[in-house]
């Protein structure tokens, strides 16, 4: 598989606003099985091509109130995986896009936020997975 090609290649999270995020990872804990945690819930999955490493996606109800989506105003943000985000931000800008921020590089992976084209904030993750594999603790699977 060629991971140097700037490009998506699959969800690493969902967030959205919540009136009680507290109250509803309790609902979906007691009523659906999700393992939660402060964060919302880590979801695990294999990498269909690399069947032994282990990729997650990360499901967090946020405070209504919270400035985490701005500019965007939307009630919601999607976090896509990528590989080769310095090339993908590049092209980003070459068409346009616009970019909130920089990229910003953490033990778990790089990340940067842009703007779609109806005004949603999207965030582009570049992980490493084997982080949260390392820290152990319980997924929904």
């Amino acid at each position: 598989m060629d991971n140097s090609t700037p490009k998506v290649t699959g969800i690493g999270g969902i967030f959205f606003f919540s009136k009680n995020p507290g109250e509803l990872k309790e609902w979906y804990s007691k009523n659906l099985g999700l393992a939660v945690n402060e964060y919302g819930s880590s979801f695990e999955f294999r990498n269909a091509h690399r069947p032994d490493e282990i990729n997650y996606l990360q499901w967090s109800p946020f405070e209504e109130n919270s400035d985490y989506f701005k500019p965007s105003e939307r009630e919601f943000m999607i976090n896509y995986r990528v590989q080769n985000i310095e090339e993908l931000v590049e092209k980003l800008k070459e068409n346009g896009v616009t970019i909130v921020d920089k990229i910003e590089a953490y033990e778990y992976g790089k990340f940067v936020h842009i703007m779609g084209p109806e005004g949603t904030k999207i965030e582009l993750w570049e992980p490493v997975d084997r982080v949260f594999t390392e820290m152990g603790g319980e997924t929904t699977k």
